[in-house]
């Protein structure tokens, strides 16, 4: 049976799920057991199982990434919650240096199997240093998946998925899109972590969107759909390992790409796709590509400067219509509610 849940309680009822099936998965990392629960994620997890499973820690990100490693090597699952993103940075050497290369390391002998929940976003004027994402960094290292789920159903397939995977597994979530819901089975299931989701069929243009710009590409066909332009939404759902043919199948289609990223467009992800459709679909191209980022600067504090520093279906729309060579068509003002996505 199906429910209408949110993000939020998506990851809820995994860990919930997924701790119930395996007494060795524990969930911590600052705030975990607050009232507020990290955004209500971790509320459900601490009255199931308490203490012992669920816990606070101080704000030291290497020492603890280095305790879910040993205990991971241990038979132990850890869950490690990064409320900021950005502290992540502190714990780099021991996720790449050791969570990442312990297979390679071993031989295939030794395996660690931990989930780290890495929450990312802007609002509340969050600033340079509170509002950056890590995922083109983490997904250049070889161990390392890194996912970045759009929707609900998503979510928590990904999630029980990373929970019983015997590799590090980083699942980046976007604080917008908490709130969003979608049709969810209420059972336990597990989703491959390295597929992609045709999150809309199209004929024109090509738009693969990774995590908040998903729901912003959706928004954008929508409009443009009333002006008789059709795009198809790609969403990787995994960044690495990536699901490359989805993509390849799509852009051979339509014969147009754009990347629309939640990042800097320097050695970001969608800079990688481009590259790899560039090489494997040029003569399929029937336009060059075009990438959807940040400015290249830090983010700003100010609410009206933060508005004009993230990206949103407006952007997406004035790529489509130059790359179709339609700048002339008239786009109705569209406002959306913020939990409007459009159909997946």
């Amino acid at each position: 049976m199906n429910k209408q849940i949110s993000y939020a309680q998506a990851i809820s009822e995994a860990l919930v799920q997924g701790m119930e099936n395996n007494p060795n998965v524990f969930l911590f990392g600052l705030g975990v057991d607050d009232c507020k629960g990290i955004f209500g994620t971790t509320i459900e997890a601490t009255k199931r199982f308490g203490a012992s499973r669920v816990f606070d820690v101080p704000a030291s990100e290497g020492a603890l990434t280095g305790i879910a490693i040993g205990a991971a090597l241990n038979g132990k699952h850890p869950v490690l919650v990064h409320a900021r993103h950005d502290f992540m940075f502190l714990a780099l050497d021991q996720m790449i240096n050791n969570a990442a290369k312990w297979k390679y390391t071993y031989a295939g002998k030794s395996m660690l199997g931990m989930t780290i929940r890495a929450i990312i976003g802007k609002g509340w004027g969050q600033g340079p240093t509170h509002s950056q994402n890590l995922q083109a960094v983490l997904a250049h290292f070889p161990g390392l998946v890194v996912t970045a789920p759009s929707n609900a159903y998503d979510m928590k397939g990904i999630t029980l998925e990373a929970l019983n995977h015997q590799g590090p597994v980083v699942i980046i979530e976007h604080r917008s899109l908490y709130e969003l819901k979608m049709e969810v089975p209420q059972e336990p299931y597990r989703l491959g972590l390295a597929q992609a989701r045709v999150s809309r069929q199209g004929r024109d243009v090509t738009v693969v969107a990774t995590s908040i710009m998903v729901p912003e590409a959706l928004r954008a066909a929508y409009i443009l759909s009333e002006s008789g332009i059709e795009l198809e939404v790609i969403d990787p759902v995994t960044l690495q390992p990536l699901d490359e043919e989805t993509i390849l199948m799509s852009v051979k289609k339509t014969g147009r790409l754009i990347c629309a990223d939640g990042d800097w467009l320097n050695c970001s992800f969608a800079s990688e796709v481009a590259a790899r459709m560039a090489d494997r679909a040029f003569h399929d191209l029937k336009a060059p590509i075009k990438r959807i980022g940040w400015p290249d600067c830090p983010a700003p504090v100010s609410k009206i400067l933060e508005d004009a520093f993230h990206p949103t279906h407006k952007n997406i729309i004035r790529a489509v219509l130059d790359i179709l060579d339609k700048k002339q068509t008239p786009i109705p003002d569209v406002e959306f509610k913020d939990t409007f996505v459009g159909p997946y």
